[in-house]
């Protein structure tokens, strides 16, 4: 008479069932602690000591323009190096389930591209009928590339090269004996801040849109306009609040660092014209932009209730912000 037991049938399968969910939990949690690692915003750096290094590992010469050139380069590899590396273009896991740090990339990304743009149109060039500098030609374009391209060439590699043609330009800068200049006059730093105005107050608008905003509509063929005495209700879409919040965070984190090098290659400008503390307020207002946020989540109370609304406080800073820059810029283009 046998009398052992019987082997039971459905023991294999249930290992390999726990397995699974061992594997599985493993690769969850992986993925949770890579977001959270990758999701940080670079601390404002010091753009003074951060040129000066600079100047004195590629033993450059500090001339008129370095500080804000070399600013330049630092805020774009700030974007490209941070924790994770560049996460717009990602396509896979853990980069392409976040969105808060790649809304912050493209808000840098849209300051890098405007001072690149005044930094080939104007920084570089005595007048309108000058010939304009040829690494920055090159460097212009590459920053407008899309943010999003993971096919080759990849958008990070488009703005490593502009960066590289940025780094060629400022070598010619500070090389006393070249012809390559960086012209900080009153005309050309407006210039450049009118574009800066335009940034902020779509960025203030969209920021208060996240509470609903009632607005004055100019269409005549709008019915729901004609209904309600001309007035449409904006609202920023609930998944969208974070996005555009966190875009609002890197734009100001780069104009921040923009300004504070304005302050230094326009000093004489700025005092001439005693526009200089006017400066400083702005970038005083900035700063408090980049306060960390206290909440592991964007909060999108109502503006008098019980719950903050980190999107309205944002919004307050970059107002008071603008209209600084508003005054700023009437200040340098008076004579």
């Amino acid at each position: 008479m046998n009398d052992a037991l019987p082997t039971p049938v459905g023991k294999p399968a249930h290992l390999y069932i726990r397995l699974g969910t061992v594997l599985l939990a493993v690769l969850i949690l992986t993925t949770l602690a890579l977001m959270w690692w990758w999701d940080f915003e670079p601390r404002p750096f010091d753009v003074v000591e951060a040129s000066r290094s600079a100047a004195e590992q590629h033993q450059q010469v500090v001339v008129e323009g370095t500080t804000s050139t070399r600013t330049l380069i630092a805020v774009t590899e700030s974007m490209l190096d941070k924790r994770g590396g560049y996460l717009s273009n990602d396509m896979l896991s853990p980069g392409v389930f976040m969105d808060n740090m790649p809304n912050w990339e493209f808000g840098v990304l849209v300051q890098v591209r405007d001072f690149a743009k005044a930094l080939r149109n104007d920084f570089s060039r005595s007048q309108t009928q000058s010939v304009e500098d040829a690494d920055l030609a090159q460097a212009e374009p590459l920053f407008s590339s899309p943010n999003d391209r993971w096919l080759l060439p990849s958008s990070e590699s488009q703005y490593r090269q502009g960066v590289d043609y940025l780094e060629a330009y400022l070598t010619r800068l500070s090389t006393p004996t070249g012809n390559t200049r960086f012209y900080a006059r009153a005309d050309n730093l407006a210039d450049w801040l009118a574009l800066v105005e335009k940034r902020l107050g779509s960025l203030s608008q969209r920021l208060s849109a996240s509470a609903g905003q009632a607005v004055l509509d100019t269409d005549p063929n709008d019915g729901e306009a004609a209904a309600n005495d001309g007035l449409v209700m904006v609202r920023t879409p609930w998944l969208q609040i974070d996005d555009v919040f966190y875009e609002a965070r890197g734009s100001t984190w780069a104009l921040l660092h923009l300004l504070k090098a304005v302050e230094v290659d326009f000093d004489g400008v700025l005092r001439d014209k005693n526009a200089l503390v006017s400066l400083r307020q702005i970038i005083r207002e900035l700063e408090e932009t980049q306060v960390p946020l206290g909440s592991p989540i964007v909060l999108n109370g109502s503006p008098f209730g019980f719950f903050a609304n980190h999107s309205l406080v944002m919004a307050n800073y970059i107002s008071r912000a603008n209209a600084a820059i508003i005054d700023l810029r009437k200040l340098l283009e008076r004579g």
